[in-house]
C-alpha cells in the first residue's frame, strides 16, 4: 500500500507532537553542565535526583534527544532539564538555563 506524501507528513507531525507532550510530562531536574560533546551528541551534567528514573544525584553523560539542545548550553551553566530512557539510553529531552 502506497501512502501520499501528505499522509507521511501528518504521521511524522503526530509523532513529534506526542514526543513533545511526553517531554512536558517529565519532571525538571536541577543540574550544572560539565561538558558538551557536539560530535557525539552528548553532554555531561552534575544533577540532583531524577525521580522518574529512580536515579540518585550524580554526575553522568547523557545523550541529547535533539542535537540543537547542545547549542543551548555550555560548561558551567546552571540548568533545569528533563531526562528519560530512550532506546536504552538515558537522554536529555529538554534543557533550559536556570535564572
Amino acid at each position: 500500500m502506497r501512502r501520499s506524501p501528505q499522509a507521511l507528513i501528518l504521521a511524522l507531525a503526530a509523532l513529534a507532537i506526542t514526543g513533545m507532550a511526553h517531554a512536558a510530562d517529565l519532571p525538571m531536574i536541577n543540574g550544572e553542565v560539565k561538558k558538551v560533546d557536539e560530535s557525539a551528541s552528548k553532554m555531561t551534567i552534575k544533577h540532583e535526583a531524577i525521580t522518574n528514573l529512580d536515579m540518585g544525584a550524580m554526575t553522568m553523560v547523557f545523550k541529547a534527544n535533539d542535537p540543537a539542545l547542545l547549542k543551548q548550553v555550555k560548561p558551567g551553566d546552571k540548568v533545569k532539564f528533563s531526562a528519560d530512557k530512550v532506546n536504552g539510553q538515558i537522554t536529555v529531552m529538554s534543557i533550559e538555563k536556570s535564572q
